[in-house]
Parts: structure tokens; sequence; C-alpha cells
């Protein structure tokens, strides 16, 4: 299956329609599928539902936008469908296209004085049609959330086609007609600001800008997803990787670094992240050599 194709079914949530009642609702949800939300982050998912306006989220790599995605998906019962973006995407990877070989063996099986009208009346129709991610979140007719992953990564050409989508929720397929949404998706897309996306895109959107978290809140976090972790080494944990953050790395450590960093701990049976911790686990949070012998020599690992 292809990248941009990825369609998954994310368990969990409440009741199959179960939209979010109010901001404290979604943050309260949320985090019984243990994404932790502020008040920022859960008013303006609240609001992108209600208002039923797609929801850009921008911001560097590993601060938790794809996982967004998942965590309302989950917390809704809704289906995810996923839009991998990358350069030279394009709408037959994004929306539709026909099962190419399928329809050349058709042709070449179709009887000899089949008239052609007919033969190709029947290699476009739904038989033949291949569904990508755009296409099958405007079909569904069950709660869908739309994630559009990594938009920045696409080419300007790719945003014109969103707008289109996203504007009325329909596409048209000249073999076929109009399809339009019965039930709108909630739509997510992220970018980690590789480029500026356009105006006209951002002004269809409601916004919201993800950091890495306050130390107290990724404290919080590592301690969700890592059970038995101790409240002191997820401190020390935390505090550890704000440091390597500041050294303005190539790669700095994204939340999920520092839960696997969390888990590595545990791994090892380590109640303590020492020097000689850090000196021996610091593969898990920095994949750059560089990386590794700036922190060593600022941290003073020897």
């Amino acid at each position: 299956m292809s990248e941009s194709t990825v369609s998954e079914v994310v368990p969990g949530g409440t009741a199959a329609d179960g939209a979010f009642a109010s901001p404290a609702d979604a943050a309260a949800r949320l985090a019984d599928v243990r994404y932790l939300t502020d008040e920022a982050i859960a008013t303006t998912v609240f609001l992108a539902q209600v208002l039923g306006k797609p929801l850009l989220v921008e911001g560097p790599a590993g601060v938790g936008k794809t996982e967004l995605a998942k965590a309302v998906a989950a917390a809704t019962g809704s289906e995810l469908i996923r839009l991998q973006c990358y350069e030279g995407l394009d709408e037959a990877r994004a929306l539709y296209e026909f099962n190419y070989k399928k329809q050349l063996l058709a042709i070449q099986a179709a009887p000899e004085d089949r008239a052609w009208q007919e033969t190709h009346d029947d290699i476009f129709s739904e038989e033949f049609l291949l569904e990508r991610p755009l296409l099958a979140a405007i079909r569904r007719t069950g709660p869908t959330v739309l994630l559009i992953d990594e938009a920045d990564k696409a080419d300007v050409e790719v945003e014109g086609m969103l707008l289109e989508v996203l504007s009325d929720f329909q596409v048209t397929i000249p073999e076929l007609g109009t399809v339009e949404a019965v039930r709108r998706p909630f739509v997510l897309i992220t970018s980690n600001a590789a480029r500026e996306l356009s105006e006209a895109l951002k002004r269809r959107c409601l916004y919201l800008h993800l950091d890495y978290p306050a130390p107290e809140r990724e404290r919080d976090i590592v301690l969700a997803q890592v059970p038995g972790l101790e409240a002191e080494l997820a401190e020390q944990l935390v505090r550890t990787v704000g440091t390597l953050r500041a050294l303005e790395v190539k790669k700095a450590p994204s939340i999920a670094e520092t839960v696997d960093w969390a888990r590595t701990l545990l791994a090892l049976g380590l109640d303590e992240l020492d020097e000689t911790a850090v000196a021996r686990t610091l593969g898990v949070v920095l994949k750059h050599a560089s990386d590794q012998e700036r922190a060593v020599k600022e941290l003073g690992l020897g």
C-alpha cells in the first residue's frame, strides 16, 4: 500500500458519534487516551469541531502534532484517515485514480464485437476506482478524522487541490459525477514550517502553534506514557532533555524520544539519570554524531 493511502481505525474513545461537549470535555477525553493538553489546545480542538473548520497545527518536529490527530480520533471513536504529504505528491495519490492494469485486462478480455462505448463505461466504473485518502474521507458516513500530515513538504500545487476539496468537501470525478460529503470529517493539517503555507489555505483553517511543552507538562506526559516511572526520575529526565534542546543541536529531542528515554531507563533498571546513565543511553535522544559530541562536551560527560 502506498504511504499516501494509509487508513487505520483507531480504537477507544466514547460513543461512535462522540463529539466534544466543551473545551473541558475535550481536555478530559484526550487525557483519557494519554494526550495531555493545555487550555489553548483543548479550546482550539473544540472550536474546530464546532465550527466545522480544518485545524492547522504548526510547530517543530516531534511536539505531538500527528499524535493530536490520533488522540482526537481515539477520543471520539472516529476512523483516522491519513494523507502523508511529500514532494511530488499528486492528485492521483491524494484523491483517486483508476486501476489502469485492471482496465487494460478488461479491454483485452472484451469481445471483439462489443461497442467501445460500452467497454469504456465499464472500465470507468466504481469497480475500477482506486480510492485515495481525500476521497475516502469525503465518502465516509461514520465519524472520521482526516490527517493531512506535513503539508509543507508537498508542492505548492497540492495546496490548490486541498483548497478546492476543503472548501466544499466534494470531489468531481468526470466519469462518475460529483461526490459530496454526507458527513464532514474533522480535518487536521500539520506543518513543520519548512515552507510558508499559502494565506488562502490558512484563511480556511483555525490555527494552533505547538512548541515543546513546559517542563511540568512534559513531565506529566512522560509519567502518563510510562507507567511505573518514578516522578523524581521523570523530573531529572525532562530537565536533561531541556538542556539538550538548548544546545541547538541538529535534531532536538522530540517528546516521543523523551518518552523512549524514560522507557530505556526502566528497561535498564536505572533509578537515577547520572552522568554514566546519560552517556550510556545518549543515542536514544540524539541521532547525529555531532550532536552527541557536543552534548558530551557541554555536559562534561567525559
